[in-house]
């Protein structure tokens, strides 16, 4: 007889599936640790090239900072030490001549009603105030200080020197043509003559190309110093400074392109380091992969010469090993299902009890009907074989009685046996509809992401929860119409069994779980609440923690929350909860929904 078991078949076939399953694994993890490696390295680069620009960006930053405050200093120093030297001549003459230059009837033609002084002077303003500059710049006065300060002026990075009265008007300037101008609009100069404080502020190139006397594309700093008479100790002009600072800001530029240039450099000869670091681990990998492989070979040959030598003793028991393992396998799969599927496995033994024991009664009944179907069956023989007899004149010796007897009692018999076999169907269709939800709940026949109706998904769920539940506890839902969602059914199927398990357990004896969905137009919203004893003020902020837990040691691993959170989380949504010492607590679940899924 050819023996149904073939030992070397089946593992050969194991074999390979698991060598197959043991290579994809170490590709999937090779590749994996690649991608880590040169993430890491990445990330690492990264980092570098962000700390060497922020490096030299604030290295450029605070050298600028210090050269400005420098030229600032210096322009302050500079004014005062003019208006200190020159104090006594030319300086103190020129300004009282110069005062006695009418200025004010000039802006009193640009007046207007209710100001003080025209926001932009008028022509006729202009006009005169030129007029009056002319006057000044055509004092002898005028003349001595020029020649000081272009004297001070010369051999600096100076530009431009003004000196303006406490009405705003420029008395002098090193570029004749502003005199006469109105300045009491500049920031600088109130502060200083109306404030006494000396002010600076860095003019842009296009501003410092737009005034009179100024280089185009230069940089300037314009520094204003108030003039205080030393007997009465009040401001009586305002001296404006102006140095050039361009040559400053281009070398900074340079050195800091510089800097620049060098971190480039350095981040390419990072970058080269890593690629070469990236080759050396895969080349590490790939040695290690083909020697793991030549182990794996290794170990193959040798169980498959000991399973050819064990061959002969295991084709006898092939009965038993073929129960054997398919009781393993189950016993595998229940154990991969984990411990929810044991809290389920209980259910399945009513129906499958009664139907076993309706099953053994109605095979009882058959075999007691069938001694009356043979004594029928040997009376009709007999009786047709006396029949066709010649010596039929003797009487035929039949227990018509006991037949008829036995055959009355067969419709009884089996309408019984008919109604245990019914019993066995509705006990098969609660182990069926128990199967369909948890399929559906775990959705290991279909794919990793589907468009699916939470309701429905969300009602094998609880199916699922109230076998592990105690039943003292209500679990109800409300649900709304949804939209379908694009999702991970099988992770939200493990966030809503971990939320509805949870609110479970936080209900001490008799409650009432309550699983709840509405639906704004772009997000759905699915809401446990129980009435459980709510969650304490110092507990709260550390539910969502990993291995956190309330529960006694040894019932609970602290890990549920903390995986719901996430699964939500990697949904784009959020997981909130509100809770009430002594009332109970609700958890609730935000998804948003596309724009090609909303309803």
């Amino acid at each position: 007889m050819q023996p149904r078991f073939k030992l070397i078949r089946y593992f050969t076939i194991t074999s390979w599936f698991a060598l197959g399953c043991v290579a994809a694994a170490l590709m999937h993890f090779q590749e994996n640790q690649s991608k880590l490696v040169e993430s890491v390295l990445n990330q690492e680069a990264q980092a570098m090239h962000e700390m060497q620009t922020l490096l030299v960006n604030r290295s450029e930053e605070a050298a600028r900072r210090d050269l400005l405050s420098t030229r600032e200093d210096n322009n302050v120093q500079l004014a005062r030490l003019l208006s200190s030297a020159l104090w006594e001549d030319p300086l103190t003459p020129f300004l009282a001549t110069a005062r006695t230059i009418d200025f004010t009837h000039c802006l009193n033609l640009g007046k207007h009603e209710g100001t003080v002084r025209a926001p932009m002077p008028s022509a006729q303003t202009r006009t005169c105030l030129r007029q009056q500059g002319a006057r000044v710049r055509a004092l002898p006065q005028f003349a001595a200080l020029d020649t000081r300060l272009l004297g001070a002026m010369r051999g600096s990075r100076v530009v431009e020197i003004r000196i303006l009265d406490l009405q705003g008007i420029t008395l002098y300037s090193t570029d004749h043509p502003q005199v006469g101008e109105d300045q009491s609009g500049h920031p600088g100069w109130r502060r200083a003559a109306r404030e006494g404080q000396p002010a600076s502020e860095r003019s842009s190139p296009d501003r410092s190309a737009a005034m009179p006397g100024v280089v185009e594309h230069r940089d300037v700093i314009a520094s204003h110093w108030p003039v205080v008479d030393p007997r009465t100790h009040q401001p009586i002009a305002v001296f404006e400074v102006h140095s050039d600072i361009t040559a400053d800001l281009n070398q900074l530029q340079q050195t800091a392109a510089d800097a620049r240039q060098t971190a480039a450099d350095n981040q390419a000869g990072l970058e080269r380091q890593a690629r070469d670091n990236r080759n050396l681990v895969r080349r590490s990998e790939q040695m290690q992969l083909v020697m793991l492989a030549g182990l794996l070979v290794l170990v193959y040959a040798a169980l498959h010469t000991i399973v050819r030598r064990a061959q002969a003793a295991i084709e006898k028991q092939a009965l038993e090993s073929e129960a054997n393992k398919q009781r393993l396998a189950q016993s595998e799969k229940m154990a991969s299902l984990g411990q929810m599927v044991a809290s389920v496995a209980h259910q399945l033994n009513t129906p499958l009890a009664f139907s076993k024991s309706n099953v053994f009664m109605a095979i009882r009944a058959l075999d007691d009907m069938a001694p009356g179907i043979r004594s029928a069956s040997q009376a009709l023989e007999r009786a047709t074989t006396s029949a066709g007899d010649t010596a039929a004149s003797r009487p035929l010796e039949l227990d018509t009685d006991s037949v008829l007897s036995r055959l009355s009692q067969f419709p009884d018999e089996l309408r019984m046996t008919q109604d245990m076999l019914g019993d066995v169907l509705m006990g098969l269709d609660q182990m069926n509809e128990m199967v369909d939800n948890l399929r559906s709940f775990t959705r290991l026949d279909r794919s990793r992401t589907a468009v699916v109706d939470l309701n429905t998904t969300l009602a094998s769920v609880i199916y699922i929860a109230k076998a592990v539940i105690s039943t003292k506890i209500r679990v109800v839902h409300k649900f709304s119409r949804l939209p379908g969602l694009e999702c991970h059914v099988s992770q939200l199927n493990q966030a809503f069994l971990n939320l509805i398990l949870n609110a479970a357990q936080a209900i001490d004896g008799a409650g009432v779980v309550t699983v709840s969905t509405a639906s704004d137009g772009q997000r759905i919203r699915i809401t446990v609440e129980d009435t459980g004893n709510g969650i304490p003020d110092d507990v709260l902020p550390r539910i969502f923690d990993p291995y956190f837990t309330t529960k006694p040691v040894g019932t609970g691993t602290g890990l549920g929350l903390a995986i719901a959170r996430d699964i939500v989380t990697d949904h784009g949504g959020t997981l909130t909860v509100k809770t009430q010492v002594g009332v109970g607590t609700t958890f609730q679940i935000e998804l948003p929904i596309p724009a090609g899924q909303a309803a």
